[in-house]
């Protein structure tokens, strides 16, 4: 995770303007300029460089005459991280982030390590109420689940919804006590707030659009309705994951908020404490802004992750379609770091998410995940196996995948009994009039195929409705290729 992903969380704070270069690294151009600020990082603390700081340093002090930050300065004053120069400093300050978030001795002789608030829509775990105050709880299955479980460096809260409505006080408390122990602290949103903000304005209005399928298409006066009273859900659900986060921010913490749910969180969050460090990252496309421009909030949206001091995407091109949608309907000026407007620099990079590698090597070695591995070759012995695994989303692209093994099926009549597809769909928004049909189509297509092509005892197609645990994933990912 290692490298882009642990980068950006010690990156939450502007880029100083005076001193240094203004080179292009985070914003927009290559992602390091060839360097591995892994490799630095441990460099770095072989070489002990940063052993002896307290919470004031000047790390060109610390280097000397000759050192790699003779003519730059980097200080942490009170748990706050101000860079100034060009990306050999932003190196360094990340190497620095890394020694401290390990646990250095502080003034007083403790032990000091950074929290980090995790605000997302979901929390990483499912709930299910066995009493009224008494709940039992599973880890989910998703990418961001997965993708934050390799951050170690720092001391994680996850704060989120729970995935359920609970009214009652009692069953909240309960709720809160049992999450507590999984470093997880809930937001409690009721049904109206759930589905005007949920299913209405996140599903049928961003995900939609930022995936370029453009806004959903009704009359022209229940759609200016709907767009309102979902928006006015949407602020309101951010306001309510603002409020939680003000309760339980400490001084010196780092917020980091995900994905398009709370685009407006960073305004909310910077309206309670101007010094809290914020940052912002979406997990999806940014579309360009000819396509992100019909989006009717599309100005104070862009005004609210704005107040974040870093926003963070997947690619150069999505963090580059957020430039240009600010500087073209805000009018704001785009710089080689981000986005400023009169003085204030909100720094904007590419951070392509990575996995926990160590997490799948020990899990191949498990006597069941071996087990497993075995009873699938025995299984597709003489068959190659291609894997599938997707949310059950109009975006995932199921149908077309199905689809297009049918015609290598049909031009490759050879292959017909040497290749087997398994297509690992979870379900996901099934309340959703426009998921369900996807579900049955679906389910058509493999059965009018498996029909066509298959025999009595095989089948060149193994649908799964449903989500496997990471074990059982990981002996498939094991026997493919």
């Amino acid at each position: 995770m290692q490298g882009s992903w642990s980068t950006c969380m010690h990156l939450m704070k502007p880029a100083s303007k005076q001193g240094g270069s203004s080179k292009p690294e985070h914003m927009p151009a290559s992602k390091y300029g060839g360097r591995n600020p892994t490799s630095r990082v441990e460099r770095l603390l072989r070489e002990r460089e940063l052993r002896k700081f307290n919470r004031t340093i000047h790390l060109n002090d610390e280097v000397g005459d000759g050192g790699i930050l003779e003519h730059d300065r980097v200080s942490v004053e009170s748990g706050e991280w101000v860079t100034v120069g060009d990306d050999e400093i932003l190196d360094v300050v990340a190497a620095a982030m890394r020694v401290a978030s390990e646990g250095l001795d502080d003034q007083d002789g403790g032990l000091m390590k950074q929290r980090l608030l995790v605000v997302a829509n979901r929390l990483p775990v499912s709930a299910v109420r066995r009493a009224e105050d008494s709940w039992s709880l599973e880890i989910s299955a998703g990418g961001l689940v997965s993708a934050l479980l390799g951050v170690k460096e720092f001391e994680a809260r996850w704060i989120g919804w729970a995935g359920v409505n609970v009214p009652d006080e009692i069953g909240q408390r309960a709720l809160t006590k049992a999450l507590a122990e999984k470093r997880c602290i809930p937001v409690f949103l009721d049904e109206e707030i759930v589905h005007q903000y949920y299913n209405g304005y996140c599903n049928n209005v961003l995900w939609p659009l930022f995936h370029y399928l453009g806004l959903p298409q009704e009359d022209r006066l229940a759609t200016t309705r709907s767009f309102q009273s979902q928006f006015d859900a949407y602020k309101r659900a951010n306001q309510m994951f603002a409020d939680v986060v003000n309760h339980n921010y400490e001084e010196g913490d780092v917020v980091w908020c995900h994905d398009y749910h709370l685009m407006f969180l960073p305004k909310c969050l910077k309206e309670y404490d101007s010094k809290m460090k914020v940052g912002w990252f979406l997990h999806t496309p940014f579309p360009s802004s000819e396509i992100y421009r019909t989006l009717p909030s599309r100005s104070e949206l862009l005004r609210s992750v704005l107040a974040a001091d870093l926003v963070g995407f997947h690619t150069y091109d999505y963090a580059r379609h957020f430039v240009s949608a600010c500087t073209r309907i805000l009018g704001f000026e785009g710089t080689p770091e981000g986005v400023e407007d009169q003085g204030k620099l909100t720094r904007v990079a590419a951070f392509p998410i990575g996995i926990d590698s160590d997490r799948f090597t020990r899990a191949l070695e498990l006597p069941q995940v071996q087990n497993h591995i075995k009873d699938l070759r025995e299984r597709f012995a003489g068959r190659k196996v291609m894997l599938g695994v997707d949310r059950l989303d109009m975006i995932k692209g199921i149908p077309q995948k199905i689809l297009a093994f049918e015609k290598f099926l049909e031009e490759n009549p050879t292959w017909r009994d040497k290749v087997v597809l398994l297509q690992i769909a979870v379900p996901t928004r099934t309340d959703v009039p426009e998921y369900q049909k996807l579900t049955s189509q679906v389910h058509e297509i493999v059965g009018r195929i498996n029909g066509r092509f298959g025999t009595l005892s095989a089948v060149p197609i193994h649908h799964l409705d449903r989500s496997l645990d990471f074990h059982a994933l990981c002996a498939l990912y094991a026997v493919t290729g």
